[in-house]
């Protein structure tokens, strides 16, 4: 018992020597910094040298710009969630050609190419990873055909990776999980992408990616806010070719219906398009039903609907 009792002060003792040695002894100040152009630690007050001759921890190369820092540089990707392995393994290039640029023989070709093989071959140890492998490989696919950042692509994989942990995907499609943990990581980051347009890149039908998102959302405790269809505005407006002053009168449409309750119920999409086609007509730059409703990919009843609803609300009738 009087061991670790003996060790723990000699531990304290340590520490307030470490900080009583950041005190200068001359003038007591506490403005101690280190110069890493000399190797010393100065007292930034009086001027003191305090220590010299300090070991560099840094790397041994200079770099003035990120190019520089970026070729010179020798660790390797920051970890992602987005590949089966997050990026811990190592790969072969398929360029047969050695150090110096030159040519590799037709032996070491071929050597270079069974390597390659089975270094694709380990990487997946079971079938387990072979799927996960396959999910991510899917969300990263819809990810670059709807255009959306990077960070939704973070995000879709560890809601996957979630719902593997919790032994939710046993009975669903894989395709059809990886589906709906995309459009809860757009839903999760803001990203205006309706069902209609994740399940338009999606190979499974849009019934089975809703009834999936239903049900990891409420396994997975995902706390999604409705989707606010201002998000779509932009977006819809841009497409049509539309002003800036139609965006800002479409969007203040939204906020006043939306005041009288009448967005509860309504799909986002058709009603940020009906306000479009509204905010179209009042600002003189006229777009047809047809047009917006190929942009909103909705139907034209709906944009005629919910149009009356908002022009009735706005009380031009």
């Amino acid at each position: 018992m009087e061991r670790p009792s003996r060790q723990r002060q000699q531990t304290q003792e340590t520490e307030q020597e470490a900080d009583e040695s950041l005190n200068c002894p001359e003038c007591g100040s506490e403005n101690v910094v280190t110069d890493a152009d000399q190797g010393e630690l100065v007292c930034d007050d009086c001027g003191l040298v305090l220590d010299e001759q300090q070991i560099d921890r840094g790397p041994e190369w200079r770099a003035f710009n990120h190019s520089e820092r970026q070729s010179k540089s020798r660790v390797g990707a920051p970890i992602t969630e987005t590949m089966h392995d997050r990026g811990l393994t190592t790969t072969i290039d398929w360029k047969d050609k050695d150090a110096y640029g030159r040519s590799l023989s037709s032996e070491k070709r071929s050597q270079m190419h069974r390597l390659r093989k089975w270094q694709e071959r380990i990487r997946t140890k079971d079938a387990g990873e072979r799927n996960l492998q396959f999910a991510l490989s899917e969300i990263d696919r819809m990810a670059s055909a709807l255009g959306v950042p990077r960070s939704v692509r973070e995000v879709a994989s560890v809601i996957y990776r979630r719902a593997l942990n919790e032994d939710l995907i046993r009975g669903r499609s894989i395709e059809g999980v990886a589906t709906s943990a995309l459009y809860a990581a757009c839903r999760q980051e803001g990203i205006p992408r309706s069902l209609d347009e994740v399940a338009e890149v999606s190979r499974v039908p849009q019934k089975e990616i809703g009834r999936t998102y239903r049900y990891i959302s409420q396994e997975l405790g995902l706390e999604l806010k409705p989707v606010d269809p201002k998000q779509f505005v932009p977006r819809f407006a841009s497409a049509l070719e539309l002003s800036e002053e139609v965006q800002a009168k479409a969007t203040e449409i939204i906020d006043v219906s939306a005041e009288q309750g009448l967005l509860s119920g309504k799909s986002p999409t058709g009603f940020a398009a009906a306000a479009i086609y509204a905010a179209s007509l009042l600002c003189n730059e006229k777009k047809t039903q047809r047009e917006v409703a190929d942009v909103a990919q909705v139907t034209e009843v709906t944009i005629r609907n919910r149009y009356q609803e908002q022009i009735e609300a706005m009380g031009f009738r």
